[in-house]
């Protein structure tokens, strides 16, 4: 059996800066100084945090929550959820997929949401996985703080004795939540070359990416590799159709129609890949983010991510051409 060698993906890490909070989880049950449960504190993401407190009272099992300014920023650290970064990475097209059918996928599958992104289409269950792994973007300061908010259009009015009126706060009226100051985050993510470079076009695996009539393949293909040359007009990619692509080291070489990159189309996905997320900027919910380093590895080992563990070992630039997991029979 011939071994695959070449890239077999492109790993990278994240460096960004930014101020306050950007992605909330909303409203957390806590209890106030009062010893009450209170509905009105709202946290952002915290990667591991809990807001039960461990202790359990014996008689009836009841589970005490934490009060708001429990929390260790170290141990539980503020994170930007993996999706709220693709939601942003892929902001132009973020709403386009509400609108794929199968009559224009076409359009979705020539597209940097269709090749990178991924999609699926639930009528007809047609989807194209992601190729782009992203981890949680997690703040590495933990300059959080506890605030209390007051709103001051929410009064309650009491009628006094005499018939006179007074105003206080209603209850809802004051509000708190953990907020931030200063931001660093770190993360990592990789581009799958494997699920990168083969478009399948055939049901005989659940994977379709569309449905094709006979005769449709070639000029899908030629679709797709227009799409992936006005990316770059100065290179010359190739997205070449076959009826019977073979996984490397299957068993029965079973084959799919679909459609292969070669290596300059994936070369030219992988780079505006790393473009977009190199220039990546949030400013949502009175925070804000931005990517400041972006470091690359152009990964052709069998240890997956090995950017994390030795950045001295990594390659940042290709020392080989894109591996080749599939061929025509």
């Amino acid at each position: 059996m011939q071994k695959i060698t070449g890239i077999k993906s492109v790993d990278f890490k994240v460096v960004a800066y930014g101020y306050g909070v950007v992605n909330w989880n909303g409203p957390t049950t806590l209890v106030g100084n009062d010893g009450k449960d209170q509905d009105n504190h709202t946290l952002p993401k915290l990667r591991g945090y809990s807001n039960l407190s461990g202790k359990i009272k014996e008689e009836t099992g009841f589970r005490y929550k934490k009060q708001a300014s429990d929390i260790d920023f170290k141990e539980t650290p503020m994170y930007i959820s993996q999706n709220c970064i693709r939601h942003h990475l892929f902001r132009d097209q973020a709403f386009d997929l509400h609108y794929a059918k199968d009559k224009n996928l076409l359009s979705v599958l020539t597209s940097i949401t269709g090749l990178i992104r991924g999609y699926v289409v639930p009528a007809s269950q047609c989807k194209r996985t992601s190729p782009l792994l992203l981890e949680d973007f997690v703040d590495q300061l933990g300059n959080g703080n506890f605030e209390q908010l007051s709103s001051s259009s929410s009064t309650e009015e009491i009628i006094n004795a005499d018939g006179t009126k007074d105003y206080k706060r209603g209850e809802n009226s004051i509000f708190s939540k953990t907020t931030f100051g200063e931001t660093e985050y770190l993360a990592y993510g990789s581009v799958s070359i494997e699920q990168l470079q083969f478009i399948s076009l055939d049901k005989k695996f659940d994977r379709a990416s569309m449905v094709i009539k006979d005769g449709e393949g070639e000029k899908i293909a030629q679709a797709v590799q227009d799409f992936i040359r006005s990316i770059d007009p100065s290179r010359n990619p190739k997205a070449v159709f076959h009826p019977n692509y073979v996984r490397a080291g299957t068993i029965f070489e079973e084959g799919e129609v679909g459609i292969l990159l070669d290596n300059e189309a994936i070369d030219i996905l992988v780079k505006e890949t790393l473009r977009m997320i190199e220039e990546l900027s949030i400013r949502q919910a009175k925070g804000y983010m931005y990517v400041d380093n972006l470091l690359v590895d152009y990964n052709d080992s069998n240890k997956m991510m090995r950017i994390k563990r030795n950045s001295a070992g990594i390659n940042e630039e290709p020392k080989s051409p894109y591996a080749i997991y599939f061929y025509a029979k």
